[in-house]
């Protein structure tokens, strides 16, 4: 199969990319290298050292064999992204060409409208240029679980069945984003629902939980195949960040009680669920919705698990939670279509906690610890995020 990876330089974009060559698939990679800008911008950068797209793609053949192919550009550029696809000719597209962090959205007005109109714009052009193209490609988009929020009630997968006034109908999931990140993810679910109801595209859209880990089969191939491993408080993700703070000896930062509950996934369970969606495609018109996580977790159980496996002294400390969001809530969300395609998930282990940290104090002479500690506040429409490196204020 013949698929193109947008956003593949990124964490996950890459070893998707690796893995679905070394898969036998045909694969390109578009990205606007945006992703390491944010890094010279907030003063940080990747604890496991990353090689420019470039040298990636080079050693990726040296290694296997395989061709990836690497378009350089920006999917908010519409002819761009139409010659692409006209010279690739891809037979599915999967999508994680956006800003991913919602603490960086949550900045200032400038960095909520360009998350907005870097995701949903690029989206949109996309769409358009499939539906003028080539209607039959699969678009494979990646969204996130959170866009449900944290209802009182099971979250579905996608869509719910309502009986209002005696009539019954079956709507999607009602969503209650939590930051403009989420909230242009909400506007994308939409938009692509929308065009392959009027267009007959077919696309997957896939609700990921928060990902954890940094090795694949692929990225352990060779030094120059590493993805990144984020670790700071504007886009290190929770458990990879635990595992961080704990190799340097800085308390783990749990927001409030830690009551907050996460659905989560292994980093080589994203890259199967990839792979499984793409070789079962929906029907022409058809907007399907996959949960796609393996585990909830409570915040402060994270923390906990990482200070018990730890072969070292961990405090953990509870600071004021810079989010708005209640700390503890109900959560129980359905995952059942992946599964029924194969999934075979890797759960979380002792084993598993304890390589986030040895890995993690193998490179903890590249942290920047300044970098750690929450700076973005959701109450204001003002950011200290500066303090972590460059100026990010308006």
């Amino acid at each position: 199969m013949r698929i193109l990876v947008l956003g593949g330089d990124g964490y996950l974009g890459w070893p998707v990319a690796l893995n679905l060559s070394n898969k036998g698939h045909d694969v390109a990679v578009l990205d606007n290298l945006a992703r390491r800008h944010y890094d010279q911008e907030m003063g940080v950068d990747s604890l496991v050292p990353i090689r420019q797209l470039q040298s990636r793609v080079a050693t990726w053949k040296e290694v296997s064999g395989h061709t990836i192919v690497p378009f350089i550009g920006d999917l908010n550029d519409y002819i761009f992204v139409k010659e692409t696809l006209r010279t690739f000719e891809p037979e599915a597209v999967v999508h994680f060409a956006e800003q991913r962090s919602a603490p960086y959205s949550m900045i200032d007005r400038n960095h909520a409208v360009y998350t907005q109109v870097n995701n949903v714009v690029g989206t949109l052009n996309l769409l358009y240029a499939i539906a003028e193209l080539n209607p039959e490609i699969h678009l494979v988009k990646l969204g996130t679980m959170g866009e449900y929020g944290a209802p009182n009630i099971d979250i579905e997968e996608g869509f719910i069945e309502i009986t209002h006034k005696g009539r019954t109908d079956i709507l999607p999931f009602p969503k209650q984003p939590n930051s403009f990140y989420h909230l242009s993810k909400v506007h994308d679910s939409h938009n692509i629902m929308f065009a392959c109801r009027i267009w007959g595209l077919r696309s997957t859209d896939l609700n990921q939980g928060i990902v954890y880990g940094q090795k694949t089969e692929e990225t352990q191939m060779h030094p120059d195949l590493e993805t990144r491993y984020d670790y700071d408080g504007v886009f290190g993700t929770v458990l990879n960040r635990f595992a961080v703070q704990a190799a340097v000896g800085y308390p783990l930062t749990v927001y409030g009680k830690g009551g907050q509950t996460r659905a989560m996934l292994d980093i080589r369970d994203t890259l199967a669920c990839i792979e499984l969606a793409c070789l079962n495609p929906p029907a022409a018109g058809e907007y399907r919705v996959f949960n796609q996580f393996t585990e909830s977790f409570a915040v402060k159980e994270l923390a906990e698990w990482v200070a018990k496996v730890a072969p070292f002294e961990v405090k953990i400390e509870s600071i004021p939670n810079p989010r708005s969001e209640r700390e503890e809530h109900y959560y129980n969300a359905v995952t059942t279509k992946l599964p029924e395609l194969g999934l075979k998930p890797h759960l979380l282990n002792d084993e598993h906690v304890l390589y986030l940290v040895e890995m993690a104090s193998k490179y903890k002479n590249r942290v920047n610890v300044e970098a750690i500690r929450p700076t973005v506040k959701w109450s204001s429409t003002k950011s200290d995020a500066s303090v972590a490196g460059g100026a990010v204020g308006e």
